[in-house]
């Protein structure tokens, strides 16, 4: 969603090394694991953009190409006080909106998007914004990356909009490498569990925004650094060891998806034979006569 600041041809270089093969897959257990330890740091993610209603979002995610959504979001309330329905956009008109969004980068591009998509959404779909991929991407402005994240927040689906971080983290760990964004998106979709995929999309862009940045990643405190592939991981060597250490059961495989001891209760110990009795055995006899 938010532009990182280095460009993608710098991303696709610094994960052009994780193409070729080498790395080891994830195990579906591994990929289980992932999720889980990513969910449980942010049980339920928002997304960080700030926005009204499907329209408002919308808006917000055209004009975050580019841009963080820091800036995004310094833009636009006053742009949605103004104009929050396709109808007001139009009305708003398209010098107006290039005053309000003059702080976000290419803002003149973006206005004329606004205005373009707004009148098409009055003129063919009722003043609504389309629930259906296939619909938003021919809205200008609109890729698939922006149609996955409105499908995403706007209405629930299970969708994974790849963008700058996911690109990296998805590489970077080795949980869905791909050498293009539509690539990784496809292993995504194919590895994720069911479960998670419905916030699939924000764990890792937040993971990758805040844990797993492009210059320097934040191994020491990454909760999933002992199934992560990198192999520069960053920070004190021995924090990093023992991250791995302590989350890796003997045989090498995390603790988390190693198979639980037996139970106690399982196993019981062999019947014992019975002790022969002193009275019966040559020792146990008296040796004084009858």
């Amino acid at each position: 969603m938010d532009a990182n600041s280095q460009s993608a041809e710098v991303c696709l270089e610094a994960c052009a090394p994780l193409h070729c093969g080498a790395m080891r897959a994830f195990s579906k257990r591994e990929v289980r694991e992932f999720y889980r330890r990513l969910a449980e740091t942010r049980p339920i993610p928002q997304t960080e953009l700030e926005f009204i209603n499907p329209f408002t979002l919308l808006v917000a995610v055209v004009l975050s190409a580019q841009a963080t959504d820091t800036g995004v979001n310094k833009a636009t309330p006053a742009l949605f006080a103004l104009a929050d329905t396709p109808a007001k956009m139009l009305a708003l008109g398209e010098e107006r909106v290039v005053e309000l969004i003059r702080t976000i980068g290419l803002f003149r591009t973006k206005a004329k998007n606004l205005i373009a998509l707004s009148r098409i959404l009055v003129e063919q779909y009722g003043g609504e914004v389309p629930h259906d991929r296939a619909a938003l991407e021919t809205l200008p402005g609109v890729g698939r990356k922006t149609a996955n994240v409105v499908l995403n927040v706007a209405f629930g689906e299970p969708t994974i909009a790849v963008d700058t971080h996911i690109f990296r983290v998805a590489n970077r760990t080795g949980l869905a490498p791909g050498k293009t964004p539509l690539a990784v998106e496809m292993a995504l979709e194919a590895c994720t569990p069911a479960q998670y995929k419905r916030y699939a999309h924000h764990w890792l862009i937040l993971h990758g925004r805040y844990v797993c940045t492009a210059r320097k990643p934040d191994c020491p405190n990454c909760v999933v650094a002992d199934l992560c592939r990198y192999g520069a991981k960053t920070g004190p060597v021995e924090v990093i060891a023992a991250r791995a250490a302590g989350g890796r059961a003997a045989g090498g495989e995390p603790s988390a998806l190693a198979d639980p001891p037996p139970s106690r209760g399982t196993h019981r110990r062999p019947p014992q034979a019975t002790p022969k009795s002193r009275a019966n055995s040559p020792r146990g006899r008296s040796s004084r006569p009858a």
